[in-house]
């Protein structure tokens, strides 16, 4: 038996338990999705440039400003690293929200989203693991240098990653104006009150996949989407079946 669900309209917060209600609301998607990725390419491939470049300072590789401390010219070569890595990861992310990606698959769907993460890494870590063994070094450079860039990589990495990632999925059933319904506290929203993911809950928020959207509910439930699946694939195949005895 379905567990049965105290119902809060997303647009008005009464209590609709027992009635449905669909919200038509619009999809704004204005931007350039390929203009901002073609940004986040080019600010990344900078940052990457500025990490070889400190490289190059903090082991005196590149002998510029000799007044300064070479420790001291890699971080300023490391905060531009991390500024790029940051700027271009709001470019990726803001690009995905305008065109995003399908949740079919998991892991490509995080990593598409979570690019930014990745190039966090790529920016920072080689130059932690150059610094650390290279034997010319002394350690407070080691010590410094390795302190301040796990702190601008953590810093990258938190900034990068996207919390609340879109899919296509999701735009499709906002387009739709599709009835859904969801937790205050959940990342996912439900096309199915029954949903077997929901029987933990006793207060559900219902409205258009939009407004889930807008609460940051941007992917949809996996266990949805298979109904939802099943019941299209069921009703093609129920369509395919018709077609003939139609023809005769």
């Amino acid at each position: 038996m379905a567990k049965e669900h105290k119902i809060i309209q997303a647009s008005t917060g009464k209590n609709v338990t027992g009635k449905t209600q669909a919200v038509s609301h619009a999809v704004a998607s204005g931007g350039n999705a390929t203009g901002l990725r073609v940004g986040a390419f080019v600010l990344w491939i900078f940052a990457l440039a500025f990490e070889v470049l400190a490289i190059a300072l903090i082991l005196e590789k590149l002998l510029i400003l000799p007044k300064i401390e070479p420790l001291y010219k890699g971080i300023g070569a490391l905060v531009l690293d991390m500024a790029c890595v940051i700027i271009g990861s709001q470019f990726w992310k803001k690009a995905n929200h305008i065109d995003p990606a399908s949740q079919k698959n998991a892991l490509k769907f995080w990593l598409w989203n979570n690019m930014g993460v990745i190039v966090a890494a790529v920016a920072f870590i080689p130059f932690i693991v150059i610094l650390l063994t290279n034997k010319n070094a002394d350690k407070k450079t080691k010590a410094v240098g390795t302190v301040v860039a796990a702190i601008f990589l953590a810093i990258s990495g938190l900034a990068s990653y996207d919390w609340n990632p879109i899919s296509q999925e999701a735009v499709a059933a906002a387009t739709a104006g599709q009835v859904v319904y969801w937790t205050e506290h959940g990342k996912k929203f439900h096309t199915h009150e029954d949903c077997q993911a929901l029987d933990r809950s006793d207060t559900l928020i219902t409205g258009s996949a939009a407004e889930a959207m807008d609460a940051g509910k941007g992917t949809i439930c996996k266990f949805c989407e298979k109904k939802d699946s099943a019941a299209l694939e069921a009703a093609q195949n129920a369509i395919d079946s018709a077609a003939p005895a139609v023809n005769q």
